[in-house]
């Protein structure tokens, strides 16, 4: 392609978006089923239910410290389909191009779908492409939707909490929210703040495959942080949902930066981390499994479900106070994924 930026006639379906797929996006996204460029994928059976999910990405910006929309992209809808117990199979993608987006930029992007796609074993096997005006756009918007199959013996859902029940999170809170916020912002901080975007299949296939009866839930805590998300089962199950504050794993460097920008990590979206709901007697065998991950190594488990008011949080003090943890109101940072 002579021309270093996106052209309408990129969009129209004719030579130009043909040289597009085949010199660019076939370059780098590999698998056999794509490279047919049919309609659809055809895919050969498998055993089990079948679990599919949508999402589109308009993050802003397009590329920060630990990864771009491209990986957001790949990893946020192969983590969909893991908190249903999933194993993906194939993804979709389908972008949104801005006339005038420069070609260096979206080969950036589509290297990096590239290489989630390969790193999580999940391909890419059939796309669209669009292309508006100028002035109409934001550079390049992203929708990926997913395929995958949950066992027969696998039933996953927020209604499932009891009494008792362990609630785990997998890792730090809040390093992909306050990441996109200071970079957004230009704000310098000291320490090293990273996005924490990473596919999460092959750490809840680990858990299901030890312990497939003692999970009751997985969600991942993305837009409304743990706080949301946590407020969310509880309604679902009718229970009450006690936190340990100092339980609470938080990164050093993303809670000086909260209390710097006066924010609270709970609420604060999180790309690479999921919240299990277990059976409270076999909660540290499945922890135990967890810490063996490299997704889920510092997990803990943060908190207890009783009984009590349905759908409401509470979180323990150091002092032995309480208070309540509402969900987010308001979206304090919008396009953030």
């Amino acid at each position: 392609m002579s021309d270093k930026t996106i052209l309408l006639d990129h969009g129209s379906g004719g030579l130009a978006s043909q040289e597009l797929i085949s010199t660019l996006f076939l370059k780098h996204l590999t698998s056999p089923v794509l490279k047919g460029l049919e309609d659809s994928a055809v895919l050969d059976n498998q055993a089990g239910r079948l679990v599919f999910t949508t999402d589109s990405y308009v993050v802003d910006p397009l590329f920060f410290p630990g990864g771009d929309i491209g990986k957001l992209a790949v990893h946020g809808t192969i983590n969909d389909l893991a908190m249903r117990g999933g194993m993906p199979l194939c993804l979709s993608l389908a972008l949104i191009l801005e006339e005038g987006m420069d070609l260096d930029e979206l080969e950036r992007i589509i290297m990096s779908i590239a290489e989630a796609s390969e790193a999580s074993g999940v391909p890419v096997v059939t796309g669209d492409t669009k292309v508006v005006p100028r002035g109409k756009g934001d550079k390049v918007f992203i929708n990926t939707s997913g395929i995958g199959f949950v066992d027969n013996a696998v039933n996953l859902s927020s209604t499932n909490g009891r009494p008792g029940d362990a609630v785990i999170l997998s890792g730090t809170m809040g390093d992909h929210g306050i990441t996109i916020m200071t970079r957004r912002a230009g704000i310098g901080l000291d320490g090293d703040l990273r996005s924490d975007t990473m596919a999460l299949h092959r750490l809840v296939a680990s858990v299901l495959s030890v312990h497939p009866g003692a999970v009751r839930t997985f969600r991942d805590p993305t837009r409304g942080g743990v706080a949301t998300t946590l407020n969310e089962i509880a309604a679902a199950c009718g229970q009450t949902i006690v936190l340990d504050e100092q339980s609470l794993p938080i990164r050093s460097q993303v809670r000086a930066a909260c209390e710097i920008l006066g924010l609270e990590p709970l609420y604060l979206a999180n790309e690479g981390k999921c919240l299990a709901v277990v059976d409270g007697d076999r909660a540290e065998q499945v922890l135990a499994v967890m810490k063996q991950t490299e997704e889920g190594k510092d997990a803990v488990v943060i908190g207890r479900l009783e009984q009590g008011k349905a759908g409401r949080v509470l979180i323990t003090t150091p002092i032995g106070g309480s208070r309540v943890v509402a969900p987010l109101h308001g979206q304090p940072l919008p396009r953030i994924c």
